[in-house]
């Protein structure tokens, strides 16, 4: 589940800190300054709202989760996220143009209001990592549930549990290091 959350990480904030330093470029309506302070403080709101957005939900589910069957498909944590990645792609393009294109007005504000959402996202699998490792398990959505790409979504019944050693996912979505 933490895989879900975490997949979208990287393709907001590598995307928004490039579309935050071609904006320090451009000196915009309001000056580079203006834009960059106004940036960074879009950038730690955001970063906050997405950190904190859906967290009861997450949590009112994880209590509830039972065991996994030998019936639920659960994928491996690379097809999780190539699969995330493909659904959302014109949306994270849509969104880098649109970054670029407000340095026009705010020089660097819209790359880092993307690079917060990624930021946020990926502070978000840190805390599920720690859940699941303080219990002592994965958590994981069927993937029939996971409507679109959404850990939380209204489709999702329940998250199902493995032992923190199953599958090719670490706790929190990381990939899991082999020795």
């Amino acid at each position: 589940m933490a895989v879900i959350v975490r997949a979208g990480a990287a393709p907001l904030w590598w995307p928004g800190l490039l579309a935050a330093a071609v904006g320090a470029f451009v000196p915009g309506l309001t000056g580079r300054r203006i834009g960059l302070l106004a940036g960074a403080a879009l950038f730690l709101v955001v970063l906050g709202a997405v950190a904190l957005t859906r967290t009861g939900r997450y949590a009112e589910l994880a209590n509830g989760a039972t065991r996994a069957g030998r019936g639920d498909f659960l994928q491996d944590r690379d097809v999780t996220v190539r699969n995330w990645r493909r659904t959302y792609r014109w949306w994270l393009a849509g969104a880098f143009l649109v970054a670029v294109a407000s340095a026009y007005v705010l020089p660097g504000a819209g790359g880092l209001v993307l690079a917060g959402a990624g930021a946020g996202l990926w502070l978000k699998a840190v805390r599920l990592g720690q859940r699941e490792r303080r219990d002592d398990v994965l958590y994981w959505v069927r993937t029939d549930w996971a409507e679109r790409g959404r850990p939380a979504g209204g489709k999702v019944k329940g998250y199902r549990t493995t032992g923190p050693v199953a599958g090719d996912a670490a706790p929190g979505g990381a990939r899991r290091r082999r020795r």
